[in-house]
């Protein structure tokens, strides 16, 4: 790896390829340019939601046709995704701190190296026969790179884009719920190849996708760039008047956990990721169910991939949106029109209308994507943006409680209904209610946002690392 070497007070200091003082922006550096170096990450991450394609192959490797007593059971290969997204929360909190003093570039290019060796590694385990193999690989070191890769572009946006904060967290976020529409088929079509009358191809496909998602993960930390301490768009001027709920100042991350608001935007996260996650990785059963004879598999299957699309979609209109409107009242509208959406889904099977069940759900899952892409900005506004990158990674652990919570209540109360004699297509009935519940609890939450007080700013001069 080349150095640079510059000089500061008489002391020699190197600078290496992946280093912060590397990637500042020469003046006149175009600052569209920077987003997508952060989509190059998000939409390899963002294959985290396409994992489940591989679930079934994976229940085949030695019955190739069918699953053999010697072949792993869905319940068990279920707990990859789960450790992946623990993971993910958990790096995300250790490594924030740490990720703003070494900058995008060398974050981004250790992302690369986690999460495209953990499908390498995984599919070791595949040619093994060895199942803790994967979940150490794509469970604990993919999902390390999942939390490094989710968080290393979020302060290098807002930074760019002042004005409009929303706009270009959603634009990075989005990836990552676009990145199943391309991991997929991708993977699909992986398999097919390199199967056999003897091999299903899990392992060769495996081994692919990590070299290529390695590959395009680190086009994004080569190009990605941060933009020099004095530098502002042009042409905008900070407001003098800023709104009550944007501040000026910032909170350190260890004083921002000393806050009542950290812990209020935790749970309004957790809430708002537990009421779609839940819904989300049931939807294709759930709309069989609720309309028997009516939605087939075939069917149902689009049916999720139209909730990938509003996912992704949603992700940049409710951000862009909350740059307009305000966070706080972006994040009111995502309770209040939920709750209404999740009391009215269990009448849309009583009336019978797919096309109604389909739109709550669409406008649902839109805003549990917005949820994610407004998070940071409401950070910033609340924070402020110097430490806002460490913040954001400490806040992220409510999305891996959330994946527990969730898909539990789900599954648990859908079992519990119909194991007591309730029938299938009503079986959501109860679900749907206790969503709206924590709907309620997180709009409360959201309603009790108040600025930081200032005992907690940062204080002028005040160097804290």
């Amino acid at each position: 790896m080349s150095v640079t070497t510059s000089y500061e007070g008489g002391r020699a200091r190197s600078s290496g390829l992946l280093d912060r003082a590397r990637i500042i922006a020469h003046p006149g550096f175009n600052r569209w340019l920077v987003p997508p170096a952060a989509l190059c990450v998000h939409l390899c991450i963002g294959q985290a939601y396409a994992f489940s394609v591989f679930n079934l192959p994976m229940t085949k490797l030695i019955g190739i046709t069918k699953s053999v007593p010697e072949d792993w059971k869905l319940t068990e290969l279920g707990w990859i995704f789960s450790i992946a997204i623990a993971f993910l929360g958990i790096s995300s909190a250790l490594t924030g701190a740490w990720l703003d003093r070494v900058g995008p570039r060398k974050a981004m290019f250790i992302a690369a190296c986690c999460f495209g060796g953990g499908f390498l590694v995984s599919a070791l385990g595949v040619y093994l026969h060895e199942l803790w193999i994967i979940y150490l690989g794509y469970g604990v070191l993919g999902g390390f790179g999942l939390g490094i890769g989710y968080i290393s572009p979020v302060k290098t946006l807002i930074t760019w884009f002042p004005d409009r904060p929303g706009m270009a967290t959603g634009l990075a976020i989005m990836g990552f719920g676009g990145g199943a529409m391309i991991a997929s088929p991708l993977s699909v079509l992986l398999m097919r190849h390199f199967s056999t009358p003897t091999h299903v191809g899990v392992a060769e496909t495996f081994a692919v996708l990590g070299m290529v998602y390695f590959c395009f993960m680190t086009i994004g930390a080569i190009i990605v760039r941060v933009p020099s301490p004095d530098w502002h768009p042009r042409g905008w001027v900070p407001p003098a008047q800023p709104k009550r709920m944007v501040t000026t100042n910032d909170v350190h991350v260890d004083q921002a956990l000393k806050t009542p608001q950290f812990y209020l935007l935790w749970l309004v996260l957790c809430l708002n990721v537990t009421a779609g996650i839940g819904v989300l990785g049931q939807a294709s059963a759930m709309s069989q169910e609720m309309f028997p004879g009516r939605v087939s598999p075939i069917a149902a299957a689009g049916f999720v991939g139209l909730l990938s699309l509003f996912n992704m979609l949603g992700r940049f209109f409710w951000a862009s949106t909350s740059d307009l409107i305000g966070r706080r009242n972006t994040y009111t509208i995502f309770f209040l029109l939920g709750l209404v959406l999740y009391v009215l889904v269990p009448n849309t099977s009583r009336i019978g209308s797919v096309a109604l069940f389909v739109a709550c759900f669409a406008v649902i899952i839109s805003m549990y994507g917005g949820g994610f892409a407004t998070i940071p900005a409401y950070l910033k506004d609340i924070f402020g943006v110097r430490y806002v990158g460490a913040i954001h990674g400490r806040l992220l652990t409510a999305w891996s409680a959330a994946g527990v919570f969730g898909p539990v209540l789900v599954n648990y109360i859908r079992e519990y209904q119909i194991t007591h004699g309730v029938p299938k297509a009503q079986a959501y009935t109860v679900t749907m209610y206790v969503m709206a519940a924590l709907l309620v609890v997180g709009l409360i939450c959201n309603l009790l946002m108040r600025p930081v007080h200032e005992k907690h700013h940062l204080k002028e001069g005040q160097a804290l690392t």
